[in-house]
């Protein structure tokens, strides 16, 4: 019975031991992120007279109202 009580518990937590997968998975949603983020910020500064100082500024002043 206690060999089969550490073959179960072996099975539950050996996958939960091998996070090299999760961890390549987050570096790539925050790759991604970035990607869109800079994707944003490039199509808002496209056609502006203004410097991207001041894009970036009223990007900013924007999300703090959202904020609070």
């Amino acid at each position: 019975m206690k060999s089969l009580l550490i073959k179960a518990w072996l099975k539950v937590t050996e996958p939960v031991k091998n996070e090299k997968g999760a961890q390549s998975l987050e570096w790539l949603g925050l790759a991604a992120l970035l990607i869109l983020v800079l994707g944003i910020i490039s199509t808002a500064v496209e056609g502006q007279k203004d410097g991207i100082g001041d894009v970036i500024e009223k990007i900013i002043t924007k999300i703090t109202g959202m904020v609070g």
